[in-house]
């Protein structure tokens, strides 16, 4: 009896590649959108993979599609193949002196504006190099590092129980704001205690912002109850500028908006200290593409400079 092999023969690495993106959207709709291809031609590859291979890859319990367990074993697998081969790329081009490949960054959503300042310069220096860019919340993105997906992460508040590497990138204090026309707008030295009845709008739970916010309070003894939750920071400052409360954001965030809309508050114990970190795990060995992009991001030295 002949053994049942998985290689190239069976699974092309198109099949793969259609495989992965299936897996990690679990929706053969948005894979399809991803990969430019229609649905019918997704669903086709995936059944010749799963004949070729012999068990089911996926199952769909209601409207939502899962993993099998066998799905899991053929995402874990594919990942390191699509990995070692953009690893094997990125040496080749080293060997010929040159810089390139595919660099993953998972960002947390306050870091938007702080990490186009960094890809500006290094793909300028590095044209050859394809930036994959995912931002989200704090909690997805320490799934997304968990998981691997990524090859280096921008966090404003690491994981601490994980075993990672955090180099400090630059400062990102949270500052209290109000519409321009708030009474306070102006004075100095207020106490929080004199907005304890304003409407306090909050992004959500495992935000990074919310997670420093909760962790500020807790140690000065205050009430953090948010009148209203807004996963969008955008969408808090218009909040804030209706006059619908105050909030606490990055500076950073208020810089990008315009000009006599909002203001600063000056309240005591604020801004809250905080920092963005470029992150990896400690045991990762990172590509060739993403250890030139680390160390370029240190060379930069944020840190030292006015960040404003």
């Amino acid at each position: 009896m002949t053994k049942s092999r998985f290689h190239t023969r069976q699974t092309t690495f198109r099949q793969l590649e259609i495989f992965r993106e299936v897996a990690e959207r679990l929706s053969v709709t948005e894979a399809a959108r991803h990969l430019h291809l229609a649905q019918s031609s997704v669903s086709t590859q995936l059944g010749k993979m799963e004949q070729a291979l012999g068990y089911s890859l996926f199952e769909q319990i209601g409207k939502r599609l899962y993993l099998t367990e066998a799905g899991e074993e053929v995402l874990s697998g594919t990942r390191e193949i699509f990995s070692a081969l953009d690893s094997l790329e990125m040496r080749l081009a080293q060997m010929r002196g040159m810089t390139l490949g595919q660099l993953r960054l998972g960002v947390v959503t306050t870091a938007k504006y702080l990490v186009p300042r960094l890809l500006g310069p290094f793909c300028k220096a590095y044209p050859e190099v394809e930036v994959q860019f995912n931002i989200a919340n704090r909690s997805e993105v320490i799934r997304r590092l968990q998981e691997n997906l990524d090859d280096l992460y921008v966090f404003s508040q690491p994981p601490e129980q994980l075993d990672i590497l955090a180099i400090p990138l630059a400062d990102n204090p949270l500052v209290v704001i109000a519409p321009a026309r708030h009474p306070l707008a102006g004075q100095r030295a207020i106490n929080w205690e004199a907005l304890a009845g304003e409407p306090f709008i909050s992004r959500e739970s495992g935000s990074g912002t919310r997670h420093a916010i909760e962790e500020h309070f807790a140690r000065f003894g205050w009430h953090c109850s948010p009148r209203m939750t807004i996963e969008s920071n955008e969408a808090i400052k218009e909040s804030v500028a209706a006059g619908l409360g105050i909030s606490i954001v990055s500076r950073h965030t208020l810089l990008h908006t315009a000009p006599g809309n909002l203001v600063e508050l000056d309240v005591q114990q604020f801004p809250i200290p905080n920092r963005w970190y470029l992150v990896r795990w400690r045991t990762k060995r990172l590509s060739p593409v993403a250890e030139t992009f680390a160390q370029f991001v240190r060379e930069a030295d944020l840190l030292s400079k006015d960040n404003t």
